[in-house]
């Protein structure tokens, strides 16, 4: 038949990238001359990587006519895939050399709680707008024990929070530790500008409690301390709890930086527990596959300038 194109079968070992780049140039340019001015190669190199090119494909592939070199039928067919083959594999490796964040269109996910929400959102944000205009921010909702497989996969760029679940295959940073505090209405009418053991074990609590974070020590400790019957609600979020408060003479412990987020409102007073109660270490965390990545290695150096206390360590992110 007329028409169709004799494709010979090539060991894709036999071939180098630099073969297809010298490829690729003469159908561009037309002349092995100035092809290999295009691509940094003399003339004789060229001349040599084309009779290579042309025994591997058992083809011409270029013939000399007075207008230049001319791609015969199977090299006409071959250059937009070696074209586009060579456009995929250059962005890759731009890709790795550096995150360029002012032209960058990233869409970055995080896993966050509520909580985490008011405390990191905003002044991210407000960097993102101002260095990398083009990057989205989308905070993933799933069940903690999903969060170690959507890092692993990708899904995920970084999960902040306390978060001792994750470890096999994590990387992790410390952002700063935190402590727990004892937070009210501005009115209760039990209780003035201290709270005493006493007045703690007497009041009646909100518990805010989910699986999988470090959060279940305050729990933890109730049960220790022989209050979980002082337990008169448990909600999974923070967010409610100014709400709850406001409206009844519960008392809550949450963290340090939580509390006084609410109590900028004026509606609550914040105060030291009158019992132990272990602090945390807020952290960030990603896998071990994107250590090296440079959007995630980006994203993560925002995160610590934002955040970190220099004497948590931060930039000396480790194994978890």
């Amino acid at each position: 038949m007329k028409n169709m194109i004799y494709i010979p079968i090539v060991n894709v070992t036999d071939l180098d990238l630099n073969l297809l780049r010298a490829f690729d140039a003469i159908a561009t340019e037309g002349s092995v001359t100035v092809a290999g001015e295009r691509i940094g190669l003399s003339q004789p190199a060229m001349s040599n990587a084309l009779a290579r090119l042309r025994q591997l494909f058992d083809d011409p592939l270029f013939v000399r006519t007075p207008g230049g070199m001319r791609p015969t039928p199977f090299a006409q067919q071959l250059a937009q895939p070696v074209r586009e083959a060579l456009r995929l594999i250059q962005g890759a490796l731009q890709q790795h050399a550096g995150f360029e964040p002012r032209s960058s269109t990233n869409t970055f996910r995080f896993h966050m709680s509520d909580i985490g929400e008011m405390v990191f959102l905003p002044g991210l944000l407000a960097r993102i707008k101002r260095d990398a205009p083009g990057v989205r921010i989308e905070v993933v909702r799933i069940p903690i024990k999903e969060v170690h497989a959507a890092l692993e996969a990708g899904e995920l760029d970084l999960a902040i929070g306390f978060l001792p679940g994750l470890t096999t295959g994590m990387r992790q940073q410390p952002l700063f530790r935190e402590h727990y505090v004892c937070m009210l209405r501005a009115d209760h009418p039990a209780i003035g500008a201290k709270i005493s053991a006493k007045q703690f074990r007497a009041a009646s609590h909100v518990l805010v409690s989910y699986a999988g974070t470090g959060h279940q020590v305050i729990e933890e400790t109730f049960i220790r301390e022989g209050l979980s019957a002082r337990i008169a609600a448990r909600v999974p979020h923070f967010l409610v709890v100014p709400m709850i408060l406001a409206r009844t003479d519960l008392i809550v412990t949450v963290p340090s930086r939580v509390a006084a987020i609410f109590a900028q409102t004026g509606n609550f007073k914040v105060l030291p527990l009158p019992l132990a109660m272990p602090s945390f270490e807020v952290r960030l965390h990603w896998h071990q596959r994107f250590h090296q990545d440079p959007a995630n290695r980006w994203l993560r150096e925002v995160m610590s300038e934002l955040y970190a206390e220099r004497s948590a360590g931060a930039g000396t992110a480790g194994r978890a």
